[in-house]
Formats: C-alpha cells, structure tokens, sequence
C-alpha cells in the first residue's frame, strides 16, 4: 500500500476490494469453506474500521495488519466450526475450488505450488491439525508471514510458532498424492474416466487402489453416501450404480487443487464435483462434493 494513499482511501472500500482476494484465500485455506472464509475477511476489515483516524494512520502495512487480524479471527471462530462439522449430516469435505491461472504470474510453478494449496487432500489434513498449527502453517508456508508476526496472532513466541509450522509441515507432506507429478496424475483421471465410462466394473477395478476410499459431501441436501465407500469393488460398484441411476448426467474435466477432475451435471445443472488422490499407479482416494452450498464456485 503507497504511503500517501489518504486515510480516506484506506478507511473505505478500496483497501478491502484491493485485499479481499488475498484474504479470502488464507481464511479459506484455515477454514476449508468460502462462506466461512468470506465472514472471517468481513469481520477483519470491520476491526480495520472501527480503529481511529490515527491507530489507521500509525499501521505502515493495512494489508499485513488485516491477514494478521483474519488470522485471529479464524482462530476465534474455529471452535463453532468444528462444533457445526460435528453435528454435519454424512460426510463433511471441504469446498472444492476451481483453479484459474493469474494473469500477473506467468511462472507455471508457482501456479501449481498456489493450485495445491488448495486441494482437497491438504485441506483434509489441515483439519487434522490444531488451530495454531494450521495458522502458523498457512501464514508462513503459503503467505510468507515471518514468525514474530505470526505469533502475535496465536500468542505464542515466535520459537513456538516455528515449532507449530515445522509440525504442520510433516503432517502435510504425508498427505494423499504428495510426490505425485501433476502430469501422472492427470493420467490416472483420464484412465478412471475412460474406465468409468466403458461401464465394466473389471476396467474401473483396475484403476482403483486395492484400499481405495471415496468420500461424499452431501450436506443433508442431497442424496451421498453417508459413510465412507472402502475397497476398489465396492467403489467400483457404487459408482457404476450411480451412473445407472443417472443416465442423463454429462460429465466434464474440470481442474481444481487436486489437479484434474470430473464435474457432473444434471439437466444443465452443476450438480457434483469429483476430486481424486493417486499414488502415481491407482486412485487412493475418491471425493464427491455433492453438497449445492459448496458447488457455488462452479456455476
């Protein structure tokens, strides 16, 4: 932010529409949902505005103060979203998001290193972590917030916030999929979704993991499996059914974090988006987001 903007300037809309993106992304990545994430930003910037004309103007950097304060605020909230989570019908998955290349990053790495921040798979294991590993994690591994800053958000000393990254930072990299190439994986969805669509359960046996494990996010709003499918006939088995039940349904490859993907429609309608987890040979995990207050992002 330019040292001359006014306080003005930075009181109103502009510093928001300026930092929103960048917040909604660390609240999302900390709470695994937009709207979750979108109150969590709303409620940063509204601190923002009710500081004084001069505790505004003594903050050299608004918008390393509002990540801070989003943050904390994400901290504040987590325990009301894992109560939510507990009481969830059937399976609770995060929000799949789309992946759009930035069109000021031209490096193709970083884009894939941003991509994968994002996945299902990660997300998952974030909710494995404690809050304060999960915002050091965030904080400094995705948004390069140093760790004497990161302890003014979860009140520890910035030894102990190095601590809880270096923890969260095991905990990611034996994540489904870690060390997958992106180009392999891409493979195997192409080779489930030609397995799928051939219809013989033989051919989508061959491409599932011995031990895979799908998961359906239905919300209590639609029909999911309320339990975790295991096993690559029962898998197999499920999903041919389902596509038997569903004659008229379409299906496209979409990219998200998980890299590629399938998105199903209904009539026109967005109406599931599946995720995938490979270990470079077979599909290990399965996610169906079938939940429409997490399909928004895809309509």
């Amino acid at each position: 932010m330019d040292e001359t903007t006014s306080e003005a300037e930075l009181a109103g809309g502009g510093l928001l529409a300026a930092e929103r993106p960048r917040l909604l992304a660390a609240a999302y990545r900390m709470l695994g949902t937009r709207a979750d994430a979108e109150d969590a930003v709303q409620e940063a910037f509204a601190r923002w505005l009710r500081l004084s004309d001069e505790e505004r103007g003594g903050i050299r950097a608004p918008g390393a103060w509002l990540l801070r304060v989003t943050g904390r605020v994400c901290l504040d909230v987590w325990g009301s979203a894992r109560r939510r989570r507990e009481l969830y019908v059937g399976e609770w998955l995060p929000e799949p998001l789309p992946v759009h290349a930035d069109a000021a990053d031209d490096d193709p790495a970083a884009r894939v290193e941003r991509a994968d921040s994002v996945s299902t798979a990660l997300l998952l294991v974030l909710e494995t972590l404690t809050p304060a590993e999960r915002v050091a994690f965030v904080l400094h591994d995705v948004f390069a917030v140093s760790f004497a800053e990161i302890a003014e958000v979860v009140g520890r000393s910035p030894a102990a916030c190095r601590q809880l990254a270096a923890s969260a930072r095991r905990h990611v990299g034996s994540r489904p999929g870690a060390g997958v190439s992106r180009e392999r994986h891409s493979a195997l969805v192409r080779a489930f979704a030609d397995a799928a669509g051939s219809g013989r359960l033989d051919a989508l046996v061959a491409v599932l993991d011995p031990d895979v494990v799908l998961r359906s996010d239905g919300g209590g709003r639609v029909s999911a499996a309320r339990r975790p499918v295991r096993g690559s006939d029962d898998v197999a088995r499920f999903l041919l059914g389902l596509a038997r039940k569903q004659p008229e349904a379409t299906y496209e490859p979409v990219v998200h974090g998980d890299g590629d993907g399938i998105l199903i429609r209904l009539d026109g309608a967005v109406a599931a988006v599946i995720s995938f987890a490979t270990d470079g040979a077979r599909v290990t995990d399965i996610w169906m987001m079938r939940n429409p207050e997490k399909l928004g992002a895809w309509r």
